[in-house]
């Protein structure tokens, strides 16, 4: 498995325990209304990066009218826009790419940020989203719901099914 391959492996299985938390989050309503701007957190990342890799210009307020279920609708046809850049990203990867917010970075960290790639922002992406969905798998538990089994294990386990959206 290349590079390329592993990275759209990811990225299945990221848009596949996506739709996990989905389900889960829309089976209790004090969850999806305490969670909704995580969600739309995680989905916005997802579209800005998309957007950087592609040269498209950014918009950081990019679904904001979009509520509940239809939220998840407007996240859900990012993952296969994503998986097709990355299909198509030959040497695209070694790409260098400036993200809009690095000199806040640099202000924050003291330091300039070393040179980025379409690689390293494709695993931001993943691993970032990764880590929302273990906060809301806390909070998902906190409020009484059951959080799914979404390690990439268990995604690999079960034949590295596709996503089941709600």
């Amino acid at each position: 498995m290349d590079l390329r391959e592993f990275l759209i492996d990811q990225y299945r299985h990221m848009e596949w325990a996506d739709a996990s938390v989905w389900r889960a989050v829309l089976e209790s309503e004090s969850a999806a209304e305490a969670l909704r701007e995580r969600l739309y957190h995680i989905h916005l990342v997802q579209r800005i990066f998309l957007s950087i890799w592609r040269g498209e210009a950014v918009d950081p307020q990019a679904g904001q009218e979009v509520k509940g279920k239809d939220l998840a609708s407007w996240a859900r046809d990012c993952y296969p826009q994503a998986r097709a850049f990355l299909a198509d990203a030959k040497e695209e990867l070694d790409r260098p790419v400036v993200l809009p917010w690095s000199q806040q970075v640099a202000e924050r960290l003291g330091l300039e940020p070393s040179v980025t790639t379409v690689r390293d922002t494709a695993a931001q992406v993943y691993t970032h989203t990764a880590h929302h969905r273990g906060q809301m798998a806390t909070k998902l538990r906190e409020l009484g719901g059951n959080p799914p089994l979404i390690d990439f294990i268990a995604w690999v386990w079960r034949g590295r099914p596709e996503p089941d959206w709600p």
